[in-house]
């Protein structure tokens, strides 16, 4: 079913769960958690988000999102906040292993996609740095750099703690990421899985299939996202384009296809 959108003031007044989210693009931590929503059939309102509506940051306590509001409970705003929520709102099924080791593991894991300095955390600075980097050069070359427009570049920048000089760091921790991805995909394959553990899905699938979006975005036609930003999304270096494995968009495909919701409700 597609999302079901609404606006601040009637968010305001229903009961159960809201979630803010970003519109217009697949944000993969929005589209992460919708997608945990929808596997376990949690009905839900969402919100798309105005980072300059004083009056959603102070109902929301944030002006990014995801932001998961369930009655009068405090506002959830990380992803494993987010997650554990849903776990408990329906445990079937399970999106985490129920082996405690497997379970930290998978954590751990999913830590590395959506945490702080994890894959999407970096990529995005890595289109920062991409960005601002491009400023000055001829149209003729910046289409070639990438990254984020200058704008763009410069407010996630200041509001994610990019440094200049920390370029290169976030190339090598991007491609860092993936390579240990890949391997984890392929010694699963290996044993006759197509899942990050066992023959089961976990969160850890839907965060890499959603992350994926960062990198090369679903088509147009399953991915309706604003055009103007498309390039920004799928502008890779060549050591990054090369650390992309063909596995991580095969496994993308194959999540999206079996257990997501297409086209995506932007």
């Amino acid at each position: 079913m597609p999302v079901n959108y609404i606006d601040l003031k009637e968010a305001k007044q229903q009961s159960g769960l809201r979630m803010t989210v970003v519109g217009g693009l697949p944000s993969p931590w929005s589209e992460a958690a919708k997608s945990i929503l929808h596997i376990k059939k949690i009905p839900y309102s969402a919100i798309r988000l105005d980072p300059r509506d004083n009056d959603m940051a102070n109902w929301s306590g944030s002006r990014s999102a995801p932001v998961l509001m369930f009655e009068n409970e405090s506002p959830r705003t990380g992803w494993v906040e987010i997650l554990l929520l849903a776990e408990r709102l329906s445990s079937e099924p399970s999106l985490l292993p129920k082996n405690p080791k497997e379970r930290a593991l998978a954590l751990e894991l999913c830590h590395e996609i959506c945490g702080e300095m994890g894959l999407g955390w970096v990529r995005r600075l890595e289109c920062v740095d991409s960005g601002l980097s491009a400023n000055g050069l001829s149209d003729k070359n910046l289409s070639a750099k990438g990254g984020f427009p200058e704008p763009i570049a410069k407010y996630l920048g200041a509001k994610y703690g990019y440094q200049k000089q920390q370029g290169p760091v976030y190339k090598q921790r991007v491609i860092s990421l993936l390579n240990m991805l890949t391997e984890h995909l392929q010694a699963q394959r290996e044993a006759g899985h197509r899942f990050y553990f066992g023959s089961t899905l976990s969160a850890l699938d839907i965060y890499s299939a959603t992350f994926m979006a960062l990198f090369k975005p679903l088509p147009q036609a399953q991915c309706p996202m604003f055009e103007t930003i498309r390039p920004a999304f799928e502008s890779c270096n060549d050591d990054i384009a090369a650390a992309l494995d063909g596995i991580l968009i095969e496994h993308r495909d194959f999540i999206y296809s079996e257990f997501l919701e297409l086209p995506l409700s932007l």
